[in-house]
Order: C-alpha cells, then structure tokens, then sequence
C-alpha cells in the first residue's frame, strides 16, 4: 500500500495536469486538442505532397500566405471573447476547426489547399487570442499565469504524444494512413470542445462604456512592451528552424542530435514550466524575469554559435547544455510574456489585449525564417552573436517600458473613460 502510494505522489510531482478542478478540464481538453496537433504538424507535409500532390513549394507557399493572413483574426476574435461567454467561444471554434481539418481529405488543388489553409489559419490565431481569455477566466487574477504555464505543460505533452502516435503512419507512407491522421485529428478537435463545454460559463463581467475597435492597438506602451516579448520570440525559431539546419551542415555532431535537442527542451518544458512561473504573476516581477530571460537565451545562443568549432563529442554536449539553458530562458519568456500580457491589459478588454499580443508575436515568428536564415546559416557563428545581442538587448528594455505602461494604468485610456488599476 505504501508503495503504491509513493508511486502516486511522484507521478504527481512529474504529471503536468493539476488536481482535480477547473483547470483540470481545461487541461484534458488542451491534451485532447494538442495530440491532434502533434498527428497533424508531423504528417501534414507528407500527406499534401504524397497523397494531394502538391509540391513542397506549394506547400510551403500556401502555408506562409495562409499564416500572415490568419494573424489579422486575432484581434477581432480576441475582442469578441471580451463581449461573449468565451468558453463557449472557444467550443464554437474548436467545431469549425474540426470541420477545416476534414475539408483537407477533400483538398485536391493549389487553390482548393489554400483555402482551407488559410481558413484553418485564421480559426487558430483567433482561437490562441480566445483561449487567453479563458485561461484568464478560469485562473483568475491570481492563478492566470500558473493555468497558462500549465497548459503550456500540458501542451508539449500533447504534441509528442501525437507526434509519436503518427510515427506508425509514417512508417506505413500510405494514402490511407495519412489519412486516419487526419480523421484522428478531426477526433481530437471534437473531443476537445466536448470538454471545455464541461466548464461553467463565464459571461463578461462589465462591458467598456464607449467600446470602440482596436483600443488595444491604439494602446501604444502596451505595444511597445508585447512588442519587446515578441522579438524575443524569434528564439523560438531558433529552436526548431536554424538549429537543426546549423547542426546538419556546420557542426560535426551527427543529424541525430537534432531529435535528442528538441527531445530534452520537450521534457524540461514538461517538468519546469509551471515551477518557473511562480515568480512572474504581476507586472513588475515579470519584467524582470523577461530580462533575465532575455540573458539567459543569449547566452544559449553564444553556446550555440561554439558548437561550428569543436570535434565531435564536443559538440553534442554543448549542443544538449546549451538546450538546457536555452529552455529556461524560453520558460521564463513565456511565463513572463503571459503575466506582462495580462497584467496591462485594461481589465475590460482581456481578450483584445491578447489578440494583439498574439499578433505581434505572429508577425515576429513570419519575419524569423528569413531573417535568421540569412543572419545565421549565411553569416556563421557571428550571426549568433547578433542574435544574442538582439535578445539580450531587448530583454533589458523590459523593465523600463513595463513601469511606463504602469504609470499609464493610473490614467484613463482614450477608448474606454475608466481608469485602469495597475493590477487586474
């Protein structure tokens, strides 16, 4: 019985999913739609260009096109989870998401493909904004950014678990295979609004006396702030776009690494993301833990830049050390963008706030291909050194611009003609 008991609470010091509870369900139901994403982002380049047939520059065209043109429903949709009930919100979406990933069976064009792309691309940008506004319902002022860094958690597990279930349509390369993926997919959409309407509704608790649109793109120390947290998500790219290409063709580490890297950021993600939030819940704290997350991702990327002038074995270790430090930075980063995020935005107009947030960030993830592509894998290791420089740069901008986003708070905001307390 004792052991059976300590077993429990490790699996419970290790699980991401919390207790019982709200948060709970929205975490199943992030799991749900999570391990549809893993089936769908490792199989979907196969499955348009062996069963559809569309050319891995069609794809990649359509995609790029369908992505820029999904971020402008960030705003609106965020905007609208402020005037309406978003877990319901949410539910809705999730049902035409299910319905977008069904119509790729029927996608047998360029332009049939870039349809549906660009659908699915604008459901989930105003989805990300929308989910923002539940998490912050759910949490509450004081819980918020501890349920984001959970369902962050819960996120990554979602993916590999999906990413590995898609391992055996990969390995049986067959229209059909390819296609359960996406049925499971459409599986998981369903399963995920199932369990969100399972919450308790969460109708606006007061409206804005003069709601106008794009008041929070107007907000212009609230975007200088996300501004700054969206350019040091270009880490993000780093991760999974240059560093795989810089290990292949300018390390002696075997291609092998690259799995065995986004392996350990995987599972550091899993285990540390809701311990290293703890400390960024309001405003002031974040921004310090953006700065020092800006550091830290810095110092990955001078680590990283080494990796070109070392023998072998070398290389590995310092590739998997750099890892290490590099996924702090990220934690903190995205608790810290979360807390900054939530804390100055006008307490009337959550969801709008994190459409904006969400559509920087966006912008800066469609700029980052290219431009790092051509800093980084055409310029070497000082291409790194830039980079760090850019990041830590940034970082040390936060702190500054968050207390003059605060003492803005204390004002009234043109749109809105009430005063915003600097803690929501």
């Amino acid at each position: 019985m004792g052991t059976r008991t300590g077993f429990r609470d490790r699996w419970r010091s290790l699980s991401p999913l919390p207790p019982p509870g709200r948060l709970r369900t929205l975490s199943l139901a992030t799991l749900a739609n999570t391990v549809g994403t893993g089936l769908w982002v490792t199989a979907a380049a196969l499955y348009l260009t062996r069963s559809v047939g569309l050319t891995p520059t069609e794809v990649g065209l359509g995609l790029t096109v369908a992505g820029l043109v999904g971020l402008t429903a960030s705003v609106p949709l965020g905007g609208l989870a402020d005037r309406r009930d978003p877990r319901a919100l949410r539910a809705v979406l999730q049902l035409a998401q299910a319905a977008v990933a069904a119509s790729y069976l029927l996608v047998g064009s360029f332009p049939a493909f870039l349809l549906v792309a660009t659908v699915d691309a604008l459901l989930v940008s105003g989805n990300l904004a929308v989910r923002a506004a539940l998490v912050a319902a759910v949490g509450g002022p004081e819980g918020r950014v501890h349920a984001f860094a959970t369902l962050r958690a819960v996120a990554n597990l979602g993916v590999t678990l999906g990413a590995g279930l898609a391992a055996f349509a990969l390995v049986a390369d067959t229209g059909w295979a390819y296609r359960l993926l996406v049925l499971g997919n459409v599986a998981t959409y369903l399963l995920s609004a199932a369990l969100i309407m399972r919450l308790p509704p969460y109708p606006p608790v007061r409206r804005p006396v003069r709601p106008r649109p794009g008041r929070a793109l107007r907000d212009g120390r609230f975007l200088a702030v996300a501004g700054a947290s969206a350019v040091l998500s270009l880490h993000w790219v780093a991760l999974t776009l240059i560093l795989p290409l810089w290990v292949v063709t300018r390390t002696d580490a075997p291609p092998v690494t690259v799995a065995a890297v986004l392996l350990v950021n995987t599972l550091l993600t899993v285990l540390l993301a809701v311990r290293l939030s703890r400390s960024a819940r309001h405003a002031l704290p974040a921004a310090t833990a953006m700065r020092r997350a800006g550091l830290v991702l810095a110092a990955g990327m001078l680590l990283w830049a080494a990796t070109a002038v070392v023998p072998t074995m070398a290389a590995v270790g310092l590739l998997l050390g750099a890892t290490v430090v590099y996924t702090l930075g990220d934690l903190w980063h995205g608790g810290a963008g979360a807390a900054l995020a939530y804390d100055l935005a006008a307490p009337d107009a959550i969801g709008a706030y994190q459409g904006v947030d969400t559509l920087l960030a966006g912008l800066a993830r469609a700029a980052g291909p290219a431009l790092l592509t051509w800093l980084i894998l055409d310029g070497g290791p000082v291409g790194w050194l830039a980079l760090a420089g850019l990041l830590a740069g940034t970082g040390l901008t936060v702190p500054p611009l968050t207390r003059r986003a605060l003492a803005n708070r204390a004002q009234p905001l043109p749109a809105s003609g009430q005063p915003i307390s600097s803690s929501t």
